[in-house]
């Protein structure tokens, strides 16, 4: 098997357990709190986190991860004092709602890239505009 294959296979593999996961925790009503306390843990390593994928600006949390996971494709627009970041695919969100799961924009990667981007410079305001799970897209708003 070549390595692009390999690694397709596991990108959907990585998402499923993802999915998975999030299905366990909403049938045994704990998803929200699993969410808060992992939430937690992702604000205070955020700046190791940045660090061990090589992440030194807040932009880069989407386009490394990007890179890294291949499930969403974010894109970057420059506004004024800051960026959005615009992404109109997601394997986790597809597969999530395919399996009749509850949200895991949160816990998967909403939280754990605000985390990072607070990590490299806690000055930057993060605001999520919409999520495919409720909307179209993921709009990303930091300033």
């Amino acid at each position: 098997m070549d390595s692009e294959k390999r690694a397709q296979i596991l990108e959907v593999a990585y998402a499923g357990v993802l999915a998975d996961s999030v299905r366990c925790f909403g049938n045994e009503g704990i998803l929200e709190k699993v969410t808060e306390q992992k939430k937690k843990e992702q604000f205070a390593l955020g700046k190791q986190q940045a660090d061990r994928f090589g992440i030194q600006k807040p932009e880069e949390v989407f386009t490394r991860l990007s890179e890294v996971f291949n499930c969403a494709s974010w894109e970057i627009s420059n506004l004024e004092n800051g960026f959005t970041a615009e992404s109109k695919t997601c394997k986790l969100c597809a597969m999530a709602k395919r399996m009749s799961t509850g949200s895991p924009c949160s816990i998967y990667c909403l939280n754990p890239m605000e985390g990072m981007i607070k990590g490299i410079d806690h000055t930057k305001t993060y605001h999520v505009k919409e999520t495919m799970w409720d909307g179209q897209k993921c709009v990303i708003e930091v300033k």
